[in-house]
């Protein structure tokens, strides 16, 4: 039996420390598994790609050689980001395939996102590659064949089609030498703006700050530069470009969940009284913000891969995360792509003739934490988030428990959520004011013992 640690296989990826947990070896594995996969359901070719990590190039050759083993054929697409990669499922009508990435996680990790049918696989779909692997149930055929293209240029083609600005905008853009550095700058330029770069040099060893907008520390050098420039605002992207972090004219953070609000305004008229999927994670004002422009919005879980799913289950125009992951079906594939959402973003500004700060000015400002990941062991999270969920319905409080407990208490609201990416425990408070928000976190920290 093929020895593999089944608890790579996450929620809505693979997900494992290089090389402990991921190895040659196991993507060689990964591979087999997949290919196998695919020729029983009749697929003969599957789409290979990698970000810019340094383990990834490695790791990409090996899970190459598992599918040609199973006479799958394999398109190398190369070094993109995961957008690019979704977006060359579509240019060359590949429908399968695996992307080598670990997004936002440190640099000692790697890991797959397995795409087939309209998305990727999540959940149980996941976990019958492992189980494949364990039970050494692979096919053998004669060897597939390997074939390359690089969709970059198809790709800003179709990025440039797709957004117009109607005035030139100044765009300071940190790419935190990641995947969208071979990139980003350059589809910008081609959208008319003028362009400061930050660290925009593909380096997988991210030596000036860690590419993950969602942590207010990686965009300390974005907010300079806005400042000192005068930018219209600031653009940072994550280390395979799914995900977009923003500062505003202003030198704000601009979390995901307010610039949510600032998409609804312009997509919810198009789509009167929809059902409008908000994550568990998000501000209590984009609830509110939503109802006032007429759609009906309900809590769901965080994750790309069960949002997309539940996109699709409601025909949804749109939706997204407060980590930065934008979902546009209107206009758009319905997969999360940073650049395009940074696009859409542009777009509204020049029309509007506004700094981002007065578009943003009436959308309430409540007191809140960002999302914070407390520490914790694989296994235990669940147990941890159990016993928060089961401490605030004891204290009388209403809950949310559609992916860990979101409790409103006292002037706002906390959630605790097991990661589904890492070892960790998702925690996030929002208060009418600085008082409750202390308040909050208080019992917040009573109900999740880990440090944070």
């Amino acid at each position: 039996m093929a020895k593999i640690n089944p608890t790579i296989f996450r929620q809505y990826d693979i997900r494992g420390v290089v090389p402990e947990e991921l190895n040659r070896n196991t993507a060689y594995l990964i591979g087999k598994a997949f290919g196998t996969y695919l020729k029983r359901r009749n697929e003969d070719v599957c789409l290979v790609g990698h970000d810019n990590r340094a383990s990834s190039l490695d790791l990409m050759d090996a899970v190459i050689d598992g599918l040609l083993s199973t006479g799958t054929n394999v398109l190398n697409v190369g070094l993109l980001t995961t957008p690019m990669f979704y977006y060359s499922r579509i240019l060359y009508s590949v429908n399968p395939g695996l992307m080598i990435t670990a997004s936002h996680n440190p640099p000692q990790y790697n890991g797959f996102k397995v795409c087939f049918g309209p998305a990727t696989l999540y959940g149980d779909d996941l976990q019958d590659i492992c189980r494949m692997i364990e039970n050494d149930d692979f096919m053998d055929a004669p060897r597939g064949d390997i074939s390359y293209s690089y969709p970059i240029f198809g790709y800003a083609d179709m990025l440039k089609e797709k957004i117009k600005l109607e005035r030139k905008l100044k765009v300071a853009v940190d790419c935190g030498n990641g995947t969208t550095s071979i990139i980003g700058p350059q589809v910008l330029e081609l959208w008319g703006c003028n362009v400061i770069p930050i660290y925009s040099e593909s380096d997988p060893n991210f030596p000036n700050h860690f590419p993950d907008p969602v942590k207010e520390e990686n965009l300390k050098a974005l907010r300079d530069v806005v400042l000192k420039t005068g930018a219209d605002l600031g653009i940072g992207f994550d280390g395979d470009g799914d995900r977009i972090g923003v500062v505003d004219d202003k030198g704000n953070i601009i979390w995901g969940d307010t610039m949510m609000s600032l998409f609804w305004r312009e997509i919810l008229p198009k789509y009167p009284g929809i059902d409008c999927i908000v994550e568990v994670k998000c501000s209590e004002a984009l609830v509110d913000e939503i109802k006032r422009l007429g759609g009906k919005p309900f809590f769901y879980k965080t994750g790309h891969s069960l949002i997309k799913a539940k996109m699709r289950e409601l025909d949804s125009p749109f939706t997204g995360e407060m980590s930065g992951h934008m979902f546009f079906a209107d206009e758009y594939y319905g997969f999360d792509d940073a650049l395009y959402s940074a696009g859409r973003l542009l777009r509204i500004i020049s029309k509007s003739g506004k700094k981002l700060s007065e578009l943003l000015s009436d959308v309430p400002s409540y007191v809140s934490t960002p999302e914070i990941r407390a520490e914790s062991d694989d296994k235990e999270k669940f147990t941890i988030v159990e016993n928060a969920k089961r401490y605030f319905i004891e204290k009388g409080c209403s809950v949310v428990d559609v992916d860990g407990v979101r409790a409103y208490i006292y002037d706002g609201w906390c959630l605790a959520r097991a990661s589904n990416t890492g070892p960790e425990v998702i925690l996030r408070a929002e208060a009418k004011t600085e008082e409750g928000l202390e308040k909050i976190l208080d019992e917040l920290r009573k109900a999740v013992p880990l440090k944070f």
